[in-house]
């Protein structure tokens, strides 16, 4: 494709987000868009920013990324922490930055909160951490287990506890922490808040049991591919199974086979529940009665062309100052 985008106005600033569960078929199909459209790919998957974590997070290869370039992909070490304002702050910089340079943004990725961060342009308060209640928080979370935290958790506030996996007990814990702090919900504290852009959903879905053969046979992958080499490499370098990266599914039920606490199979089945978990839970980020999703059946022979067509039928502003006509003969 030939021609340059016309400047943009701060209220339509154009942002594609390709969302749905993990093992959709969201990678190959935002590399497709991102060619054809001159777009350029920002990550909002939680899991992609820790760099060395790439078999078990089914990270874009670097094949992929000398495709098209992407963004808040190993932008930080496994024993760093990347909060919430902070993924939003460089999201926000991501998106201006490739409008400045006249690509389109395409934003994906499954985890919830960030995508929502970014739609609702939410306020997050900044929060000082308290060291002392942390800590105190952190020695009772591991006194009665990750599970029954969490349950502490969905009692004193139910709409934070659906939106975190039990198991990440970091989370867990700041959400206590900031409600002890502040008498106040945590949930209720992210206020929405001014959108930035001209945001355009798309959805892509299979049928469940179908996207659960998919995990299924992904995680077979991830082995085959080295994720046993991958974890070793980790610990070899001083990251514990107790990092909060590590908690991204495959991390620590692989760490826990190669300690020999638990077989290879068990470690997979771990995986699978884990996983499946987790696409039930994506579900109550992005609801197929959405009216602001437009989905699209992943199975569809012609789903990119149906989802290239929508994209440009939602505002010529995603289209160089070239006629349709002759982006069409250019790609062609």
């Amino acid at each position: 494709m030939s021609g340059t985008r016309m400047p943009l106005t701060d209220i339509d600033k154009p942002l594609v987000m390709l969302v749905g569960p993990t093992a959709v078929g969201k990678t190959e199909l935002s590399l497709r868009l991102a060619e054809a459209l001159e777009g350029e790919i920002i990550s909002s998957d939680s899991r992609l920013f820790y760099r060395g974590m790439d078999i078990g997070t089914a990270k874009p290869t670097a094949e992929d990324r000398r495709r098209v370039p992407h963004h808040l992909i190993d932008v930080a070490n496994p024993d760093e922490n990347w909060s919430l304002a902070l993924f939003q702050c460089a999201a926000y910089h991501a998106v201006d930055d490739i409008h400045a340079r006249g690509k389109l943004p395409l934003m994906v990725g499954g985890t919830g909160q960030y995508v929502h961060a970014i739609l609702h342009g939410w306020e997050i308060p900044p929060q000082e951490p308290d060291d002392s209640l942390r800590q105190q928080l952190n020695q009772w979370a591991e006194k009665v287990g990750a599970d029954e935290f969490h349950q502490r958790l969905a009692f004193l506030d139910p709409a934070a506890a659906e939106t975190i996996d039990a198991r990440n007990v970091r989370r867990s814990v700041r959400a206590m922490e900031v409600i002890l702090r502040t008498g106040e919900r945590f949930s209720t504290q992210r206020r929405q808040g001014a959108r930035r852009y001209a945001i355009l959903q798309i959805g892509m879905y299979r049928p469940r049991e179908e996207i659960f053969q998919r995990v299924d046979q992904r995680i077979e992958s991830m082995f085959t591919q080295g994720l046993c080499q991958e974890v070793q490499a980790l610990l070899d370098a001083g990251y514990t199974p107790d990092l909060p990266s590590m908690a991204s599914i495959g991390y620590r039920e692989t760490a826990a086979f190669l300690r020999g606490e638990i077989t290879l199979e068990a470690a997979k089945a771990r995986m699978r529940k884990l996983t499946h978990a987790f696409v039930r839970r994506q579900s109550n980020w992005f609801k197929h009665n959405d009216p602001h999703i437009q989905w699209f059946d992943a199975r569809d022979p012609d789903c990119f062309e149906n989802i290239r067509n929508t994209i440009r039928k939602n505002g010529l502003w995603l289209l160089p100052q070239d006629t349709q006509p002759a982006v069409e003969e250019n790609e062609e």
